[in-house]
């Protein structure tokens, strides 16, 4: 098992070995910190495409400049061993550059194996493996729970236990979207200085808890993990939000992410509803009389799907997202103002 372990320079080696027998080699890479049956399902879908597969691993300095000091929870070590023993996978090394350029010049693979919802055109190796005669391929990542997913599991089993939860009364919700509907739509933000809120939006949230909806923010950060920025990053900014809101008198009830790429296919990415049935049991919110609010379709379809009723705000991407083309809003707002003044209203009729 050990002996599938191997530097780059050795895989090169071996490539060259491979390629005058003839045989069909496939790189892939990863961090593959707690290994799941997602990473088991992608690795031996790559597998099946070639002769030999070859996985670089991310190096734990690397790791901690992509996700933060946390990670990674097992050390590049204890990596490379849980994986040598997967039937799937020939040859791993570790290496600690940010992106795979190198790695794909070194190797020159047949086939340069990716997972889940990149574009050929956004890859920065493409251009590298397309002018050896090599080829891109995407393998979708099926089912598979993320390592985030699984450390959030282990820190709210210990925050659990820890001490006695607080008992709420049961209230409704508004689940409102961050980027795009609080404050000015960012591509990726991640840094608190570029955080400006769209005029009023505290204001209107405030508003909504002087009424009796608890306030939730709930956001895909899918830049976490897609290496974008950190986890720190994103603290960063919803630090500088809650500064901001703090300030206009306006207080947040709880915040909810989700730090996966669609590859992942997790359970808490938005149009999923995960979040909505995790505030019904944190908050006791009344799910019935909740709403969404949300500049994108996939806000409208976590709504439809929790069964909330959900608002369009005509800021950020203002629905022209087409992620969920079908979806209808309860109502469409001109901004978070509208819509607060709108479900405020609607409590009242009731």
């Amino acid at each position: 098992m050990k002996s599938k372990i191997i530097t780059r320079e050795q895989a090169a080696a071996l490539r060259q070995t491979y390629k005058s027998s003839a045989k069909r080699v496939g790189y892939t890479s990863g961090v593959f910190d707690i290994l799941h049956p997602g990473h088991v399902e992608y690795l031996e879908a790559a597998r099946a495409l070639v002769d030999v597969l070859i996985v670089g691993v991310n190096s734990d300095l690397s790791v901690r400049g992509n996700k933060g000091p946390s990670r990674p929870i097992n050390s590049e070590e204890a990596r490379v061993q849980v994986l040598a023993g997967l039937s799937s996978v020939d040859h791993l090394f570790i290496f600690g550059e940010r992106n795979n350029n190198i790695n794909v010049e070194v190797l020159k693979p047949d086939l340069y194996i990716k997972a889940g919802d990149y574009s050929t055109e956004t890859l920065s190796s493409k251009n590298i493996v397309e002018s050896y005669g090599g080829r891109v391929e995407l393998v979708p990542f099926h089912q598979g729970l993320s390592t985030s997913s699984v450390i959030e599991k282990i820190q709210i089993a210990a925050i659990s236990d820890a001490g006695q939860r607080i008992e709420y009364k049961p209230a409704p919700a508004v689940f409102i979207d961050r980027d795009g509907t609080i404050n000015e739509h960012v591509e990726y933000l991640s840094d608190p200085k570029r955080f400006v809120a769209i005029p009023g939006s505290f204001a209107a949230m405030k508003k909504l808890r002087e009424n009796g909806y608890r306030v939730i923010v709930v956001t895909n950060q899918p830049g976490i993990g897609l290496g974008y920025f950190s986890l720190e990053d994103l603290y960063a900014v919803n630090r500088e939000m809650m500064r901001q809101a703090t300030k206009e008198g306006c207080s947040i009830d709880k915040i909810y992410f989700c730090p996966h790429s669609k590859a992942d296919n997790c359970r808490c990415r938005k149009p999923g509803a995960y979040f909505i049935e995790r505030a019904a049991q944190d908050l006791a919110v009344d799910v019935s009389k909740s709403f969404v609010i949300g500049d994108m379709t996939t806000d409208l379809k976590m709504g439809a799907n929790a069964g909330c009723g959900s608002i369009l705000v005509k800021t950020g991407r203002g629905g022209e997202d087409g992620i969920e083309p079908s979806v209808k809003p309860t109502y469409t707002a001109k901004d978070l103002t509208e819509a607060a003044e709108w479900i405020v209203q609607q409590g009242k009729a009731a």
